[in-house]
């Protein structure tokens, strides 16, 4: 397929400025939009890269879009359609988190602000459950996922396990529990590209890493190492990370108050691209605090560059032998248990959510080996928990879009403030 240059940079912006709805919506729209309508890639092409793509960490609608970039047009193909997919839902996100830090991050300096990040929070809420939903009817067949599954909730929620522990022990249990035997395939062994691949865009993640952690080894230094770690564990999609991601900037590095983080959650999701770029909302909001706008704008560049640099990386080593490793049947087995798990770790996440948006106190018990919330239930707040319920009726009954269920619950929410 001749493909110019031209056309891919307009189908590509196409695609990043209507990519909303999350990674289901996105990979829809580029099937329709590339194989339907285009026919740039064939259905089993595209299917074959799709797969591929799961096995990797980061979001894979932008490692599929990378990817067809690259099938098309080698290399600066694969640029400008991971770019394309990305910068608009980035540039509407900074804008949103450059908004919101200026109102006093929303955190009651400004109630009917405050009321209106009320109501999309509740909302929020149901998002994550309808995510749950989602993801189990496709990943919970079978006993063996099931027991992967609650094994991963119960880790996660009562006992504090690290999440990348989760989803490696999952990933290592799928692989060496799967009895099929490959057949060999006659493909080429494009070692040469795959290494050169490797060593370039390594060294575009991580120098700049190096240069962050020696000459700036505060609080940009931490940045860069956290999303730096988070893009090499993010398997399973946005929601399954976003439990440890939010964690650990509220109560590990106390970079964001949770409700800012729920607050940064609702704006991404009302956002085209990758849901991954609350991220950029996380940067630029811890770094706005210490450092004013300047700070917080590189802060959200550092956070970007450290989320999707390894996307690149990964797609462009490894596409030369996306036709070995999706035939591969232990690999196959690999992404099924880390789907099963992903179910659990999506659990905990609604739980954790839940609780902390529908009680005003939420304490903890740290009592080896328990190591788990609990909310007061005299703390119960029922405007958030009636918007919750609410929204999860419009979403999964009434199946309204996702940017009219929040402005909903955030309208309602600011009308109750001032009633």
């Amino acid at each position: 397929m001749n493909v110019s240059f031209s056309e891919l940079t307009r189908a590509f912006a196409r695609i990043g400025v209507l990519s909303f709805g999350g990674p289901a919506a996105q990979i829809a729209l580029m099937h329709r939009e590339l194989v339907d309508d285009r026919k740039w890639v064939t259905e089993a092409e595209y299917l074959s890269a799709l797969s591929f793509c799961m096995l990797l960490p980061g979001p894979e609608a932008m490692q599929l879009a990378t990817w067809i970039g690259w099938r098309l047009k080698g290399t600066p193909g694969g640029l400008i359609a991971g770019l394309l997919f990305v910068l608009p839902g980035a540039a509407v996100v900074l804008v949103l988190s450059m908004i919101y830090a200026a109102f006093g991050t929303g955190t009651g300096t400004v109630p009917i602000i405050a009321a209106l990040f009320t109501g999309v929070q509740a909302a929020v809420v149901a998002v994550v459950i309808e995510a749950l939903l989602r993801v189990s009817k496709r990943a919970l067949k079978g006993r063996a996922p099931w027991v992967i599954a609650g094994l991963a909730f119960v880790a996660l929620f009562l006992f504090g396990l690290p999440f990348p522990v989760i989803i490696i022990a999952a990933g290592l249990y799928g692989f060496f529990t799967t009895k099929e035997v490959a057949k060999p395939l006659d493909t080429p062994h494009p070692w040469g590209q795959s290494v050169q691949a490797a060593l370039i865009w390594g060294a575009v993640w991580l120098l700049p890493l190096a240069v962050l952690i020696a000459y700036h080894p505060g609080l940009y230094a931490e940045i860069g190492i956290f999303f730096s770690k988070l893009a090499v564990v993010t398997f399973g999609g946005a929601y399954a990370v976003l439990a440890w991601m939010s964690q650990a900037v509220v109560q590990d590095k106390h970079w964001l108050e949770l409700p800012q983080m729920m607050d940064g959650l609702g704006l991404a999701e009302t956002t085209p691209g990758p849901l991954i770029l609350v991220t950029v909302f996380v940067g630029y909001v811890a770094a706005y605090k210490q450092n004013g706008l300047t700070g917080g704008l590189f802060g959200a560049l550092i956070t970007l560059w450290m989320t999707f640099a390894p996307c690149f990386l990964w797609i462009f080593a490894g596409a030369p032998w996306i036709a070995r490793l999706t035939a591969a049947p232990r690999l196959s087995g690999a992404l099924t248990a880390i789907t099963a798990a992903v179910v659990g770790v999506i659990a905990n996440l609604s739980l954790w959510f839940a609780a902390h948006v529908f009680f005003a106190s939420v304490g903890r018990i740290d009592t080896f080996p328990l190591h788990t919330i609990l909310p007061d239930p005299t703390s119960l707040r029922l405007l958030p928990a009636a918007l919750a319920v609410a929204s999860a009726y419009l979403l999964l009954r009434l199946h309204q879009s996702l940017p009219l269920v929040l402005a909903l619950a955030a309208l309602v929410s600011a009308a109750a403030s001032l009633g």
